[in-house]
């Protein structure tokens, strides 16, 4: 969904600046880098122009500082057409971090931004297609089918299929914690949906240089998930018989429930979101025994830290070993994500070769906790100290912080959950070069998406805040002449399927093989 602009007026303190949106039909797409593959943010298919004019018809002057930025903005969008365009079938272990990232976030690399707002928006996908509205009877479920996620949330063209959804649980004697319908019929009462896992299709694969396994999980929407988000204290990862080498390794207690905890009397979730996502991920790499895999889990906020938990866990199961041996690369994007574990949980990460890229905004607060004041950032005397205390936490792998006060686009305002929000996030991802360098939207990333749930954007682009609706909020008539709620697609077709206990046997059986 976009708004249509016609001309938008900037006034700055002595000049105007005026950005024109030409209507004109073109080929491009979100990025330039996925010829033919439109993305999310591309609805208005428009092209955007900038430039400056005299505000009043009064002479413009500009400082010598102004011209050399614009100077400095032009000739970056001039070396950036004349880089040779690398193929991602390529580039693609680089771009999942095999070399950690070096030399590729300061300037930002291209096709690692094209590639981290695509999965960002495989992350919002699991905000977009949660059902929020209370007096739907599906209230906490995911609105659209498997076989049309992407469509349905206006993603045409994705590369890639919907495999499986995943179901949480929190273990918590309060139902009204739980995101559940006010209808007595409700679908569910102790479940809610939290994420997705697919597979890149045939011709996706070919494009992108192998079979890509993507793993989404959702941010913090439930009551009972900021309780979880409040148990700072620190649990082993065996205390929900997640097998482990070291006991000391130890996470978030709330985070590591989630994950982990099951519901028997729920037929969503009498797997745990863990043992749902390791048996489908099973499934999938036994599927393609002979192709070229990766496995990439991405999240926002509470998300990000599952998928940190689940990149640990499936590389410290052995899951991302073929049968002949080889190494599946296994690569987190992080947005906007908390610290997970202690001092043992990071290094284990790093020594299983887990890769893992964390972008956020500097002014974002949810990054700088648990562990605000025993973190990675101490001086190592006191992280030796405080490293056996269960409130010591430590970010793992490395970093993209961004800045939202570098946006010309965004407002000047002191607002928490803006600065969290994961769609300004991405738009701060479209802008970034570099640091010190001029912030210029490099894939033309629908501005409007800004105030799709928040209200950041300046007046002067006409774009109305919180803009985004449900097509559950609005009645229509039955046959009966009566107005109701819609009825949705039947949850049935993509409950937890039998195979779970099937898988979790034999990864049980080679896990227990592979250690004794």
């Amino acid at each position: 969904m976009a708004i249509p602009l016609q001309k938008i007026r900037l006034s700055l303190k002595e000049h105007k600046q005026e950005t024109i949106i030409s209507t004109t039909p073109c080929n491009w797409s979100r990025n330039s880098f996925f010829p033919g593959v439109v993305g999310r943010g591309s609805a208005r298919k428009s092209l955007v122009t900038t430039k400056v004019v005299p505000k009043n018809d009064s002479p413009i002057r500009v400082s010598d500082s102004e011209r050399m930025k614009a100077k400095e903005g032009d000739e970056e969008r001039v070396a950036l057409t004349k880089e040779p365009k690398r193929k991602l079938a390529d580039a693609w272990r680089e771009i999942h971090g095999q070399n950690d990232w070096a030399g590729m976030l300061d300037p930002l690399d291209p096709l690692l931004r094209a590639e981290l707002m695509r999965y960002g928006d495989m992350a919002q996908a699991c905000y977009d297609a949660y059902e929020f509205d209370p007096y739907s009877k599906y209230c906490g479920s995911c609105k659209v089918k498997p076989s049309m996620f992407f469509e349905n949330l206006g993603w045409n063209k994705c590369g890639y299929e919907v495999t499986s959804y995943i179901y949480s649980t929190y273990n918590v004697n309060f139902p009204k914690f739980f995101n559940v319908s006010l209808n007595p019929d409700g679908w569910s009462h102790s479940a809610n949906w939290i994420g997705y896992v697919a597979v890149s299709n045939e011709e996706y694969s070919k494009y992108l240089g192998r079979r890509d396994i993507m793993i989404a999980w959702r941010g913090t929407v439930t009551n009972a998930e900021k309780i979880a988000d409040l148990m700072d204290f620190q649990n082993p990862t065996t205390y929900h018989t997640i097998p482990s080498r070291d006991p000391t390794i130890k996470v978030e207690a709330g985070f590591l429930d989630l994950y982990a905890g099951r519901n028997v009397d729920c037929q969503y979730c009498k797997y745990s979101a863990r043992e749902q996502v390791l048996a489908e991920v099973k499934r999938l790499k036994e599927l393609y025994p002979g192709e070229e895999l990766s496995i990439t889990i991405t999240g926002h906020s509470l998300g990000s830290a599952l998928a940190t938990l689940n990149a640990y866990d499936i590389a410290e199961i052995g899951l991302d070993v073929m049968e002949d041996g080889r190494v599946i690369p296994v690569t987190v994007f992080s947005f906007s994500g908390p610290r997970v574990g202690n001092a043992r949980f990071k290094e284990r990460l790093e020594g299983l070769g887990v890769k893992i890229l964390r972008i956020f905004n500097v002014h974002d607060q949810v990054p700088k906790v648990p562990g605000i004041f025993l973190n990675e950032l101490v001086p190592k005397v006191l992280q030796q100290l405080g490293g056996w205390l269960p409130w010591c936490y430590f970010h793992v792998g490395e970093e993209l912080p961004l800045n939202h006060e570098n946006s010309p686009f965004l407002k000047d305002e002191s607002n928490l959950v803006f600065f969290h929000n994961l769609e300004v996030l991405l738009h701060l991802l479209d802008g970034y070069h570099g640091k010190g360098r001029r912030f210029w939207l490099a894939g033309g990333r629908d501005i409007a998406l800004v105030n799709k749930t928040t209200d950041f954007l300046k007046r002067d682009f006409l774009i109305p805040p919180n803009w985004w609706e449900t097509n559950n909020r609005m009645l229509f008539k039955n046959h009966l002449g009566q107005w109701v709620m819609p009825e949705q697609h039947d949850l049935e077709i993509h409950t937890p399927s039998e195979d779970v206990q099937h898988h979790l046997q034999q990864l049980n059986l080679a896990c227990h093989a592979q250690w004794h």
